[in-house]
């Protein structure tokens, strides 16, 4: 359990400093933005109403792009640029970390140990990366033919 805490632990810590910088750094392209030469675009009501809901609702959707993968980047950098308020932003950083954190170091312990056992008996590994290998080529076949019927009926449909 110590391990998981000091996992756990070290990833919060670190999720807050790379959300916390990618927030600033939207914060400075933003604020760059409106002294730039896109300042007239950006003055629009539209833009205007769409930074201001982002300041009121965004909270929670940063919280929640802590669960996804890809997103969480995307939102703390439109948080910032569209200046969404401290007091906002700070608790949906802390709550959505500490998820990211805690899934990350029970769930990535886990696969960690698995892959460990796994790898240390090397008919076992090589055995799972076939397996693994068989499965991908499988779906790729599988789309592939899906695809290529696909576009055969609208082809025989539009003769």
């Amino acid at each position: 359990m110590d391990r998981i805490a000091l996992t756990a632990g070290a990833l919060y810590a670190i999720v807050l400093l790379r959300a916390g910088g990618t927030f600033a750094v939207g914060w400075l392209a933003g604020a760059g933005a409106r002294r730039s030469r896109f300042a007239k675009r950006i003055s629009s009501a539209k833009f205007r109403r769409a930074e201001r809901a982002i300041q009121r609702w965004g909270a929670p959707v940063v919280a929640v792009s802590f669960l996804t993968v890809g997103f969480q980047t995307a939102a703390n950098f439109l948080a910032g640029s569209m200046r969404m308020p401290l007091p906002r932003y700070l608790p949906a950083l802390l709550v959505g970390g500490a998820a990211w954190a805690l899934i990350y170091a029970t769930a990535g312990l886990g696969m960690l140990k698995v892959m460990g056992r796994l790898f240390a008996e090397p008919a076992l590994g090589v055995s799972a990366v076939a397996v693994l290998l068989l499965a991908v080529c499988g779906v790729v076949v599988y789309r592939r033919r899906r695809a290529a019927l696909s576009s055969g009926d609208t082809v025989a449909e539009e003769s």
